[in-house]
């Protein structure tokens, strides 16, 4: 479990950093207009916020499978011994 959450914050960590590194990028440049048009209609919270429930599903889901496979192999230990 601790290897799992371990390797997931350094994803998560490593993603941010380079997304950071692309908005800093980003300033120089032209803003897109599309982001524009989106952030005026107020559309681009929804869009966060529907990636923000898929990023917590896939998470929750992946924790869940963890506890399932920690419980069959603590079983096949038992059985074993």
């Amino acid at each position: 479990m601790h290897k799992i959450f371990s390797r997931v914050f350094l994803f998560v960590f490593l993603f941010f950093q380079s997304v950071k590194s692309m908005a800093q990028d980003s300033l120089r440049k032209e803003v897109p207009q599309m982001a524009d048009g989106m952030r005026s209609n107020g559309k681009i919270y929804v869009v966060v916020a529907v990636l923000l429930i898929i990023l917590a599903g896939l998470i929750f889901y992946v924790f869940q499978v963890d506890r399932r496979l920690t419980r069959v192999e603590k079983g096949n230990r038992a059985s074993k011994e």
